[in-house]
């Protein structure tokens, strides 16, 4: 029993520093065969868990969420059987079996509503380093002028600009969520002292679908701030707003001009190129629309330049999978709604907010291939199975300090 108590506390750890290292992955790579940090921890929790499931108590019964990942990771695999690229194909199943991995390493390992707030805090926590990594790209920048005079995109090293400003994003409604459902002041403070500093690494970034992705975010902040305590939340919008004002005085002048252009590109332009990207990946679609071509394959197969991707999620799996992979992507989300729909109050919308940002940025992005997706997939899915079997407690860790309206809207999800 001790033995095993360890063994978990163990487990919880190391799940804790993946969800804090998923944010900013790409800026501490190893190299082969290591990988970045994710990647390493990845493995070691996979290492830890999987004789512990086998040899002390065995594997917890999977949810839907679950066994659909599963079928779509294997689905994957079996298109290696008809792939138009098999060493991309081959390539892509080492690498979503990476990713996917954490929405049945999270279901397994966290069982009780404390082990949900840690992931939260470790995610959090890493959108902070994220953010600070940001910051001392831009400062690295700004000593070199020539060097900022033509510059107007700054990012983490290793990172790409729109993954950044995506991950960015997703930290917003969870550190709302922690400020108001903390009770320690620094921790309070960390989480609300996030969204000023997260929105500014965002704009540093002058990522177009991340500033569109942030500005959803932060709305479905302002709604959980607002549900939380209506009062003590015009105190906090007041000095969010000095802080923005701030933050638009000290970003440089053409990462705003870039972040400008989104009505113009979304009314006329062609979204820096995507609209013909869009429609080579349809003509491939039209061509085999029944199983897709392949995992990996959609460069391929859509007659592009190697390194190029389909900057749509949908588009992506479209291509590769086909109508068959598609449907148990889409069962996967329909699966994460109805997760975030078993949980209520504050917890609901953040969560809500969460799957609304990662709906926008994957209308821009292939984040099917990113860790954050699947973490995000498997924090959503563990909520709402802790909702189900631990509501008193979820009810108590997650309504607020003091709000009744809060607590009613906690039963009403039942």
């Amino acid at each position: 029993m001790a033995f095993g108590g360890l063994v978990r506390r163990l487990t919880v750890a190391l799940l804790m520093l993946y969800a804090f290292a998923v944010p900013w992955e790409y800026s501490l790579d190893l190299g082969e065969p290591f990988g970045n940090a994710a990647r390493i921890l990845g493995i070691l929790l996979l290492v830890t868990v999987a004789p512990l499931v086998l040899m002390m108590r065995g594997a917890r019964r999977p949810g839907v969420v679950q066994w659909l990942v599963l079928a779509l990771y294997l689905y994957f695999v079996c298109s290696y059987f008809w792939t138009v690229e098999q060493d991309a194909t081959m390539d892509k199943i080492r690498a979503y079996f990476q990713v996917m991995m954490i929405v049945w390493l999270v279901w397994e390992v966290a069982e009780a509503p404390e082990d949900l707030r840690g992931l939260f805090r470790a995610f959090v926590a890493g959108c902070w380093v994220l953010a600070i990594l940001t910051f001392l790209n831009f400062a690295s920048a700004s000593s070199a002028v020539e060097q900022l005079a033509g510059q107007v995109r700054f990012v983490a090293e290793g990172q790409d600009p729109n993954d950044v400003a995506r991950f960015l994003d997703l930290g917003f409604p969870l550190a709302a969520l922690l400020f108001a459902t903390e009770k320690q002041w620094l921790t309070r403070f960390l989480a609300i002292g996030y969204i000023p500093a997260g929105l500014l690494a965002v704009l540093l970034t002058a990522s177009r679908g991340g500033f569109s992705g942030a500005l959803a975010a932060l709305l479905g902040s302002a709604i959980l701030l607002v549900m939380w305590r209506p009062r003590a939340s015009s105190v906090v919008f007041v000095g969010l707003a000095v802080t923005v004002v701030a933050i638009f005085l000290f970003v440089p002048a053409g990462s705003l001009d870039r972040l400008a252009t989104i009505p113009e590109e979304v009314g006329g332009g062609d979204l820096n190129d995507r609209l013909n990207i869009w429609d080579a990946g349809w003509h491939a679609f039209t061509r085999s629309p029944w199983w897709g071509y392949g995992a990996g394959t959609f460069t391929t197969a859509a007659g592009l330049a190697s390194g190029d991707t389909a900057h749509n999620t949908v588009m992506a799996v479209l291509v590769t999978g086909g109508l068959a992979g598609t449907a148990i992507f889409a069962g996967i989300l329909a699966g994460v709604a109805r997760a975030v729909s078993r949980t209520g109050g504050l917890l609901r919308v953040a969560l809500g907010t969460g799957m609304v940002v990662w709906l926008i940025t994957s209308m821009v992005g292939s984040v099917e291939e990113n860790r954050a997706t699947w973490l995000l997939f498997a924090m959503v899915t563990l909520a709402g199975r802790l909702a189900e079997e631990r509501r008193g407690a979820m009810m108590e860790l997650f309504s607020g300090e003091g709000g009744t309206e809060v607590k009613m809207l906690v039963y009403a999800g039942r």
